[in-house]
């Protein structure tokens, strides 16, 4: 009978300790993935948000483009996360006028400076981007329904075609 109990106790053990170990796993996965998310927001915070304001007063007080339009400009194109991840991460490293998405953009601010960003954090901020809601800005969505009347720019920004000076 002794036998049969002390039996009994490791199966239970063993039970207990490999779901144990199943759910110590799932919480480090989750933990790393979390961890990534939020170095992801960081960085785009610390990385782009200077230049896509999501707090400025109008689009004539913004020097680049919100970030969400930037998000679903990139989504039109790239509808899978790495195609996506992979292009933004491109431009970014390698911004050139005759590889721009957002044509308007490009002739309403000129094209994006090159930055000094390491491949790494554009990959987790690009990654941020396409899984996450993103802040914008409180007249984004009223400029956008009206610059944009059928959810697609028409390729000329607010300069209607004339590339700004920047002087």
């Amino acid at each position: 009978m002794k036998l049969f109990k002390l039996l009994s106790l490791l199966v239970i053990l063993s039970i207990v300790s490999c779901n144990t170990n199943k759910k110590n796993k799932q919480l480090t996965q989750l933990s790393n993935e979390e961890h990534l998310e939020n170095e992801g927001l960081k960085l785009l915070k610390q990385h782009c948000y200077a230049c896509h304001s999501v707090i400025s007063p109008s689009h004539d007080a913004i020097i680049a483009p919100p970030m969400v339009a930037v998000k679903r400009r990139y989504k039109m194109s790239y509808k899978n996360e790495s195609d996506f991840v992979n292009a933004f991460t491109n431009w970014i490293l390698d911004p050139k006028e005759e590889k721009a998405l957002m044509r308007g953009a490009v002739m309403n601010f000129n094209v994006m400076p090159k930055q000094p960003f390491e491949k790494n954090d554009i990959v987790k901020i690009a990654t941020y981007v396409y899984n996450n809601e993103l802040e914008k800005p409180q007249w984004f969505d009223k400029h956008f329904t009206e610059e944009h009347p059928n959810g697609m720019g028409n390729g000329l920004g607010k300069g209607r075609g004339r590339i700004r000076n920047s002087n």
